[in-house]
């Protein structure tokens, strides 16, 4: 394969902080080059100096062999690089063709001629996609397309995915990576950044790992184990993310849905909850998982059924029904349902209990809110510049931190974590299994639902598998394996959860 790129000794500094630190990267035509790496590590600086987003303090970049100095993406561009950001960069209220060529459109346009070009890029990819419509209206996955549809309008030798999958389901995902496949058949050279170790270990020719803005080392996909690349990033294998199981109390029951149904994903679902009790909710994407959690939070109406708690059964006709009678729920989508991304974290901490940091006249006890706020802060170890700082300015680990933070500050007894680590790296994934096991410890109920089998596996005193709305079945930790999970999860017969 030819060299299509070659980052050498590249530095950059913010102030007396340095990001990067003597970094050296290759990429060659045809291959997928995977750049891991925990948050902070300097991957996406990097890629930023290679889209000509950043300039680098020193280092140099050859293309084809051609030393370059990008001094802004449009050079960059002009290189045939392409960089598709985790935030896509689209204007919602264009259509797609209007979005896909977007540097081309000038006062006479043949809008026929737009289209049929879009159209063409769109088909080339797979997906049928409407031109005229407007991207707003598009679901994250097509709007994705969309962008790289972009990157296509124009020569491309270069493509970075910095995050792609981590809002998508797994069908859309693999779309995705069909997509990158027939890229690297047509000589393109992509960079790929992700979280998620065993789709870039399934990806990738070539993965490179990033730690404290260095290169730790790279290695063939094909020669590396997630229990390798784990400890290359961090230090530490697998296993030892997870906190040791100790002797934990399991109490009285804390929560029991019975026999609950609400739409198309929610048929006739029972199960209970004890309290210092972990369990996880598996099953395949579009299972119903996360149906059942908002149902039991009240965000969905319930047709038929009833939820108690401690025994009690309750009618939740809305969340704050659920927060009030002590049900939390961490969202699978935390930027849209978990958070206020532009308010600060102080305000995104109290909001679900504002009560405990007013007086009687219905004002803020200033110094009582930033005391209360600090506090939590430093028992989840959230890593921020200042508490009045906006949620948008943090990682995703620490994005998620804060709407722990929130429900540590509401209280309740019952806690549900959908997806809790989507889109966070594996240290602040160890920090977050940490605190899910202090819950736990602390008498909560918890009930986790996630798409990483072994995040269930590690954490879960049992796991209760979904499939087209309904339980399937339960495992226990001696049948803890992907295949039991998977069979029961594809299953056609439902077979009733062991007793708690």
């Amino acid at each position: 394969m030819s060299e299509l790129a070659r980052l050498t000794a590249i530095t950059k500094s913010f102030g007396g902080v340095r990001a990067l630190r003597g970094v050296d990267l290759d990429l060659r035509a045809g291959e997928v080059h995977a750049l891991i790496g925990e948050n902070g590590a300097g991957k996406s600086t990097l890629m930023r100096v290679l889209g000509g987003e950043m300039v680098p303090s020193s280092g140099e970049i050859r293309i084809d062999g051609e030393r370059v100095d990008f001094r802004n993406p449009r050079a960059a561009r002009a290189h045939g690089i392409a960089i598709i950001h985790q935030e896509l960069a689209l204007a919602p209220d264009l259509s797609v063709a209007e979005n896909i060529f977007l540097g081309e459109l000038s006062p006479v346009i043949s809008w026929g001629d737009l289209r049929a070009r879009a159209r063409a890029l769109i088909d080339r990819l797979g997906f049928d996609i409407d031109p005229g419509r407007s991207v707003g209206s598009l679901a994250v996955a097509h709007q994705q397309v969309v962008e790289i549809a972009k990157a296509l309008s124009r020569k491309l030798k270069i493509i970075v995915f910095d995050e792609p999958t981590a809002v998508l389901s797994t069908q859309d995902a693999e779309r995705l990576h069909a997509i990158i496949a027939k890229l690297r058949d047509e000589g393109v050279g992509v960079i790929y950044i992700s979280h998620r170790l065993e789709e870039v270990l399934s990806l990738a020719d070539r993965v490179t790992v990033m730690k404290d803005g260095e290169v730790v080392g790279t290695k063939a996909a094909a020669d590396l184990t997630i229990d390798e690349a784990i400890r290359m990033m961090v230090g530490r294998p697998l296993a030892a993310l997870f906190p040791e199981k100790g002797p934990r109390a399991i109490g009285e029951t804390r929560l029991e849905a019975r026999a609950l149904c609400a739409g198309r994903l929610v048929r006739n679902v029972g199960f209970s909850v004890r309290a210092g009790e972990i369990v996880g909710l598996g099953g395949l994407v579009g299972a119903g998982r996360s149906e059942v959690a908002r149902a039991i939070f009240g965000a969905d109406r319930l047709e038929s059924g009833t939820i108690a708690l401690n025994g009690q059964t309750v009618k939740l006709r809305s969340p704050k029904d659920a927060v009030a009678a002590g049900i939390c729920l961490l969202p699978e989508d935390r930027k849209l349902h978990g958070v206020v991304l532009d308010a600060p974290i102080r305000v995104n901490a109290t909001m679900a209990r504002l009560s405990a940091v007013v007086n009687a006249f219905g004002f803020l006890k200033n110094a009582l809110e930033r005391r209360l706020v600090a506090d939590l802060g430093a028992s989840l170890k959230l890593k921020a510049a200042s508490m009045e700082a906006p949620v948008s300015s943090l990682s995703g680990g620490n994005q998620q931190k804060v709407v722990l933070a929130k429900w540590f500050h509401a209280g309740g007894d019952v806690i549900i974590l959908d997806e809790p680590t989507r889109g966070v790296d594996v240290g602040a994934k160890s920090e977050i299994y940490g605190i899910v096991f202090r819950l736990a410890e602390a008498g909560k109920g918890v009930l986790i639902i996630s798409s990483e089998h072994q995040e269930l596996f590690g954490l879960c005193d049992r796991v209760l598998v979904m499939g087209e709305g309904e339980l399937r079945g339960e495992l226990l930790p001696p049948d803890y394996s992907e295949e039991n999970l998977l069979s029961l999860a594809i299953s056609r017969r439902s077979a009733k959860p062991k007793a708690a």
